[in-house]
């Protein structure tokens, strides 16, 4: 068990060092873009797409496997105020309407996502299907994280981030 413990921590970490390339990458090709544009008068198309296709990856795949549960920025005002068995539906009823929604569309984008092997981007000329893939692993994850907060509610052991002992304070004396 700690053999997979240590496993799943390693690939974590490798995980984060892909997601800083990434966003080092993009920080890159940006003062390229800029010098390019604004000292050679050589204004040059695929560093744009670059960033984007760095910043979609980034978002996506960050999701996927880097950001923890305690990571999410959450709005729950409303969520907090309740007693904790209107919690636990509002967590069966969101986490298995999100689950529901991702694993329904999940074949649609993926004939979207195969179909698009058929066109390139303008400039790098890479096939949408690399560009578009990361949705994938984005989408199973976002389905794994409704059916465990759905199970949580569910089983009583939820929510896992306690909004209010972990929040921090903020004293502008």
């Amino acid at each position: 068990m700690d053999r997979l413990k240590t496993v799943w921590t390693w690939l974590g970490r490798r995980a984060e060092n892909f997601l800083a390339l990434l966003l080092f990458s993009m920080f890159v090709t940006f003062l390229l873009q800029v010098v390019f544009r604004y000292f050679l008068n050589l204004p040059v198309g695929w560093t744009v797409e670059w960033v984007t296709i760095a910043w979609l990856w980034g978002i996506l795949f960050g999701f996927a496997f880097v950001v923890r549960e305690t990571d999410i920025i959450r709005l729950d005002v409303l969520y907090s105020a309740l007693p904790r068995g209107p919690r636990r539906v509002m967590d069966v009823f969101t986490g298995l309407t999100i689950a529901g929604i991702f694993l329904y569309t999940l074949p649609a984008s993926w004939d979207y996502i195969d179909f698009m092997m058929r066109e390139r981007t303008a400039y790098i000329r890479v096939p949408f299907f690399w560009v578009f893939i990361i949705y994938i692993p984005f989408a199973l994850s976002v389905a794994v994280r409704g059916l465990m907060t759905a199970w949580a509610g569910i089983t009583g052991s939820g929510p896992r981030f306690d909004t209010g002992a972990s929040a921090e304070t903020h004293d502008y004396d």
